[in-house]
């Protein structure tokens, strides 16, 4: 599924906008970690510095004038130096590492936080391998921003500057020529970095195709054996893992580029300064002490000048994560609820359409002017062709989407008007796409309601008929399921999905064609665990076989959007209109098949 992000203001925005409010929202919660590293970093680049200005002393003091006592000294405050400069990277480097993996934990957080409170057309529109990349990408990214800013400030930039300060004391006409280099690097590494930055986002569409594919094989390896299709996966396959290497060697490509570049400048600034320093020494016989102390500061301050040529290269690639981190981190949820709204009441729960529109975004309308009611505690079918809009019913009473116009009420009150969590506590559902999280059997009904006893979750499983089968499970109801709960049937994994809508004991009970890829004794078993959930409730069924919902207490036939038929089974029968062709049709296919009619089948008891 393709993502198409919205383009939103920020992502036009500079690198430096970027930063600061990366700062500002992430960065600030470790302001006292990170003064520790530049403090610790600035007594580095402070004793780099002073190594280049004890050159001058040691020359002139040792080689020269021949002191022993300096010899003493000056070997000394080097060793110290050392043991400075050593303590100082390595606390650095280890609060650095603490704080990177602290940062990569709290993005992770906020944005699985924040994608939890999306609406469910955002998923609908949504490849999930674009979301577990960026769940990887984006918390990476901000690590390394901000590791790199803070490195390339608190140390190298100190560095540097101390070291510039250095040469400009020791030699100020020898410090002109740095300043003639200096602006000729900045300008070329200007240019790489405004061409890394769209190879960058391309990098991460690239590794996003690969994810998809793996996702991909996993989900469909039966379909992929049983095609034959291990060939053309390969392909697929290799095929995205290819563009994301070539993608990869580009931004090595360009990010590589800055080397010659400062090579060929330092080389030239190297010849220049070994030029001015040699014709001061031999015509002005200038001692040798400053100039190698000089020559020695621009040696120290070559590797770190590197760096942060380099450094606004790695910033913007990393910058690409935080930039499509703030992308979805700004995206609105499309239901908007509020915690200060009252709770939903209910007494019977009836649901009432009125005069609802609704259309799915960029598609025509699939709902005007609807209008339906579900009798409280009764049950009613909702029959039709595909397409008519049965789910879209369910999902509007679970507030998945907005309605556009009209209203949607649960004994009278809006559902729009009251806590949306409220509404969902009211609602139990349970679709023919059963989904079981990686837990134990016993906590995967918890999830019905978490502070449920041992007792009433094996209750609630009684009640669904699945007791007995959890039971002949390895490690009974603390069996742990695996990816899809492939190890059970469809019937038991529907039955562990109705023993957790048991256990929610809600009111109002949403059946989206739950037994429709169910064999007909699963479907058997099924439907009396059925029978049992529903009794006394509010319940609308979607049904998928009409043999299912013969005895509802009313069924509505749905046809492009609009109820044509409602009534009971036999009253519909009677009309001869569109449920009675539908009938007609089921009942002369399972004939054809060798089986009983529809009425000889379990169907929901009338109340």
């Amino acid at each position: 599924m393709a993502l198409n992000w919205p383009r939103f203001k920020l992502a036009e925005d500079g690198s430096l906008a970027l930063i600061k409010r990366l700062l500002a929202e992430t960065g600030r919660r470790f302001a006292g970690r990170y003064a520790l590293v530049i403090g610790l970093n600035l007594i580095v680049a402070a004793s780099t510095a002073v190594n280049a200005w004890l050159v001058k002393d040691v020359i002139n003091e040792i080689f020269f004038a021949k002191r022993v006592e300096m010899l003493y000294l000056l070997t000394v405050v080097v060793v110290a130096i050392g043991l400075i400069r050593g303590f100082g990277l390595y606390v650095s480097a280890v609060q650095l590492g603490r704080i990177g993996n602290a940062i990569i934990a709290r993005v992770q957080q906020r944005l699985f936080h924040h994608m939890l409170n999306l609406g469910v057309d955002f998923y609908n529109r949504t490849a999930s391998a674009e979301l577990v990349t960026r769940m990887s990408h984006n918390a990476q990214g901000a690590r390394k921003t901000l590791d790199t800013a803070v490195t390339g400030i608190g140390r190298d930039l100190l560095s540097v500057i101390a070291l510039t300060i250095v040469m400009v004391i020791q030699s100020p006409t020898m410090s002109l020529i740095i300043l003639v280099v200096g602006p000729i690097a900045v300008l070329g590494i200007a240019g790489l970095v405004r061409r890394v930055r769209g190879v960058a986002r391309a990098q991460f569409s690239s590794l996003s195709m690969v994810v998809s594919d793996m996702q991909e094989a996993v989900r469909g390896i039966r379909v992929i054996k049983a095609f034959n299709m291990e060939g053309l996966m390969r392909e697929r396959m290799e095929g995205s893992i290819d563009d994301l290497r070539a993608r990869s060697d580009k931004i090595v490509r360009i990010g590589a580029r800055s080397s010659p570049l400062m090579e060929t400048l330092g080389g030239v600034a190297i010849a220049a300064i070994i030029f001015v320093a040699g014709y001061q020494a031999i015509y002005f016989e200038v001692q040798p002490g400053a100039m190698l102390s000089f020559i020695a500061a621009m040696a120290f301050a070559y590797d770190p000048a590197k760096r942060l040529a380099r450094m606004q290269i790695n910033l913007e690639v990393s910058l690409v994560g935080v930039r499509m981190m703030y992308e979805l981190l700004d995206q609105k949820p499309s239901i908007e609820t509020s915690d200060d709204a009252p709770d939903l009441e209910l007494t019977d729960g009836t649901v009432v359409f009125d005069q609802v529109d609704f259309a799915y975004p960029g598609n025509q309308p699939l709902l005007q002017k609807f209008d339906f009611v579900a009798e409280g505690g009764a049950v009613t079918a909702l029959v039709g062709p595909s397409g008519a809009g049965k789910s879209t019913i369910i999902a509007l009473i679970e507030r998945f989407f907005d309605i556009d116009d009209g209203r949607i009420t649960v004994d009278g009150q809006n559902i729009t008007g009251v806590r949306t969590s409220s509404l969902r506590d009211k609602v139990a559902l349970v679709s023919q796409d059963v989904v079981l999280f990686r837990d134990t059997i016993r906590q995967n009904i918890r999830f019905g309601r978490p502070e449920a006893s041992d007792a009433e979750i094996e209750q609630a499983a009684r009640d669904a008929l699945a007791h007995d089968f959890i039971l002949a499970t390895e490690h009974g109801y603390d069996t742990v399921l695996d990816e899809a709960a492939a190890t059970l049937s469809g019937g038991e994994r529907q039955r562990i999905a109705i023993a957790r809508a048991m256990l929610r004991d809600a009111p109002v009970i949403l059946l989206d064609e739950a037994t429709s890829s169910l064999d007909s004794e699963s479907e058997h078993q099924v439907q009396t665990a059925f029978d049992r959930l529903m009794r006394g409730r509010t319940t609308i069924v979607i049904a998928h076989r009409l043999s299912t919902v013969l005895g509802a207490d009313k069924i509505c036939v749905l046809v492009d959007g609009r109820i044509v038929e409602q009534g009971r089974h036999d009253q519909l029968i009677a009309a001869d209109g569109q449920y009675a062709r539908l009938y007609k049709i089921e009942f002369a296919s399972r004939s054809a098949d060798g089986q009983d009619g529809p009425e000889e089948e379990a169907s929901v008891p009338a109340e």
